[in-house]
């Protein structure tokens, strides 16, 4: 077989090269646009046939192909396409008055597949802006619309308002899309609410959903935006839930509410949300477990407190950094300083930022190693001053052991995506536990600053122990084992009386949900019973001579009911601690087993106990209302609920450039 290829007309001629052989199979559209030429060296160059300009097309045996080649026509490059479509759009900008838009509006380029439709590029666009948080008006920009104009001079760019008409279509689409979801949701869902301030004296109220699946993966989608005259108002809350719950059809299925607000306020929030739901809403163990305050929240709140008793030093060390990083020579002085002292620190210095309090534990902790360095800088530079004294030194080693403690555990919840409520125990108690232990040293600057860590944590525990009990028990891991032990490490020798009102609370809620009837499932059945559905036995009565002995079994089950599935968990031996244990996938394996306890595991394990959602940082400050910016308060309200929901929806479509009903989430049971 010849490796040159043939030629029904002739015998091939060898002297021929390969281009000239290929130049005849050529199928693409863009020959249309190009002729091939020939150059020295056995090469050829592909000649636009309106601008005359050349492109390398095939050297030798290699061909460049023809990517490039239909940029030049399909993007515009060539001057005289170019000039085209100046004339085009001109042409068309006359005709605007008289000529109505046809009902489809695409247009296809010359020689190319691609096509053009107006209407997904209005959709593309609206979607652009929700997702990337530009303004509205930047459709009026001539920068921009310059910019869209020179990829595709086609598009007919929009104003203000018709871009505000394409997000609220989008919104209301998605919408539609999310509470066909919701309709088959098997269990409860639990809330969140955020507060926004605007500079003026509206704002905003956030509330968000979390749930599991009939599939046992956890989600979590904002349901609203709401503009509120007074969101701190003791009524804005409950009406604002109300209307939410109403508007999503969910009144019946409400679990719990997690606040972000401070913690003075929280007693108020608490109180009134409880009673004004309570008569509306069936609220689960008589709404012990309605109101949740944020694991996140709190420890912002103690970070931030023990950092302000410090203030004074912190600026210290601040201004200490500030002038060793001025300049290179400062630094290598300051590095050679260290090494004289043999300070073999593998930490660097660096500034903090004031509103993530992380940042400022890092800057301290590393402040803390060149100490002695910032000392002697201080006597060898005439210059520098702002070193911090000996007493200052020991006051940040103790703040900083303790903010460790809020540090860690930050960092536990923070390394996993999507955190289910029974995580949260195990770092809670532990805190409490040291925190219990710092109150009592007989250092007065650890006493000091550990009892006021102490009060707040403390509150905190109090109000939302027993649901992180709770959550924890339905961890096959612990069950009520952790508690026993956790427990006998808080409370002491009072330690029983604790573990009774959890154990207690969790039968109480376990009748509960009892009492709710069950959607039909295939029973579940053990090894024995498998093997017999299974076909290793007959429907043909074995004849064995002991057909009383099962009648003696069967008036046993009917005597001797079978326990309580709550009991049957807890009785059970626990499930090993392994690395990476999926506590959603056990539960969807052993609902068969537990048909109603898994419900409850399913509501509890969705509680969000902590409001920091995935991709936000959990050290940030500020725990009382978020600002909306200058933009976003001069925008109607129902727009920015659009501009914040669609945003949070359109995050978990699979592509950009599919669809918004792929949005759905199946959720079939």
């Amino acid at each position: 077989m010849s490796m040159t290829g043939g030629n029904d007309n002739g015998p091939v001629d060898t002297e021929t090269p390969l281009p000239t052989t290929r130049r005849r199979r050529k199928k693409s559209s863009v020959w249309e646009h190009f002729t091939i030429e020939e150059v020295s060296g056995g090469c050829t160059r592909a000649c636009c046939k309106l601008c005359k300009q050349t492109f390398a097309y095939s050297s030798g045996s290699k061909i460049a192909g023809t990517s490039h080649l239909k940029r030049h026509i399909a993007l515009g490059s060539c001057p005289k396409i170019k000039y085209q479509n100046k004339l085009a759009l001109a042409s068309v900008a006359k005709s605007d008055g008289d000529t109505p838009d046809p009902p489809k509006r695409r247009y296809r380029t010359s020689g190319f597949s691609s096509v053009f439709d107006q209407d997904q590029s209005y959709v593309n666009l609206a979607r652009m802006i929700i997702v990337h948080e530009y303004p509205l008006d930047m459709v009026e920009h001539p920068a921009f619309v310059a910019f869209v104009q020179s990829l595709q001079p086609q598009f007919k760019m929009v104003d203000v308002s018709t871009i505000e008409g394409e997000v609220l279509s989008l919104y209301q689409k998605e919408k539609q899309n999310l509470m066909q979801a919701f309709v088959t949701i098997p269990g409860r869902i639990s809330l969140t609410i955020g507060l926004w301030t605007t500079s003026q004296t509206l704002g905003y109220i956030c509330l968000t959903g979390q749930f599991i699946d009939s599939d046992w993966k956890l989600h979590r989608r904002m349901l609203s935006f709401m503009m509120v005259s007074s969101p701190h108002s003791e009524n804005a809350l409950s009406e604002a839930i109300g209307v939410s719950l109403s508007d999503w059809n969910m009144k019946s299925k409400l679990f719990t509410i997690t606040l972000d607000n401070n913690c003075s306020s929280h007693d108020i929030y608490s109180a009134n949300l409880r009673d004004h739901l309570s008569n509306k809403n069936m609220l689960m163990l008589k709404g012990q477990l309605f109101v949740v305050r944020c694991y996140a929240n709190i420890l912002n709140v103690i970070a931030e407190d023990v950092i302000a008793s410090i203030h004074g030093i912190i600026y210290n060390i601040r201004e200490s950094i500030k002038f060793v990083k001025a300049s290179p020579a400062r630094e290598e002085k300051f590095a050679e300083i260290a090494l004289q002292l043999e300070i073999l620190s593998t930490k660097a210095l660096s500034l903090d930022v004031t509103t993530q309090w992380n940042t400022t534990y890092l800057m301290l902790v590393a402040a803390l190693e060149y100490k002695r360095a910032f000392n002697f800088l201080e006597t060898c530079d005439d210059n520098y001053n702002e070193a911090p004294s000996a007493d200052d030194w020991m006051k940040v080693e103790v703040v900083c052991t303790y903010l460790k403690l809020l540090y860690d555990s930050a960092n536990v919840v923070m390394a996993t995506a999507d955190p289910t409520a029974n995580i949260f125990f195990h770092e809670a108690w532990k805190l409490l536990v040291e925190l219990n232990s710092a109150t009592l040293s007989e250092d007065t600057m650890v006493s000091g600053i550990a009892n006021e860590m102490h009060e707040k944590f403390d509150k905190y525990w109090k109000d939302c122990s027993l649901i992180l009990a709770l959550a924890v028990v339905m961890d096959p891991r612990f069950k009520i084992k952790l508690v026993e032990f956790s427990f006998s490490k808080v409370y002491g020798a009072d330690s029983a009386r604790y573990v009774k009102l959890v154990d207690d609370s969790i039968h109480e809620l376990y009748l509960e949900y009892v009492a709710q009837p069950l959607p039909l499932t295939p029973a579940y059945v053990d090894q024995g019973e498998a093997n017999h559905i299974n076909g290793n036995d007959s429907n043909v009565p074995t004849v064995d001579g002991l057909q009383d002995f099962d009648m003696y079994l069967s008036e046993l089950s009917v005597n001797q009911p079978s326990k309580p599935e709550i009991d049957q968990y807890l009785e059970e031996s626990l499930v090993p601690r392994i690395q990476d244990f999926d506590i959603l996938n056990w539960w969807k394996l052993n609902y068969l087993k537990y048909p109603t306890l898994s419900k409850m595991a399913r509501d509890i394990l969705a509680i969000p106990v902590s409001m920091v959602s995935t991709g936000c940082s959990i050290f940030s400050s500020g725990t009382g209302s978020r600002v909306l910016d200058e933009y976003r308060s001069s925008l109607r309200p129902e727009t920015v609920e659009a501009l914040f929901c669609a945003k949070d929806w359109l995050q978990y479509l699979p592509t950009m450039a599919e669809p918004p009903s792929t949005a759905i989430v199946k959720m079939e049971i």
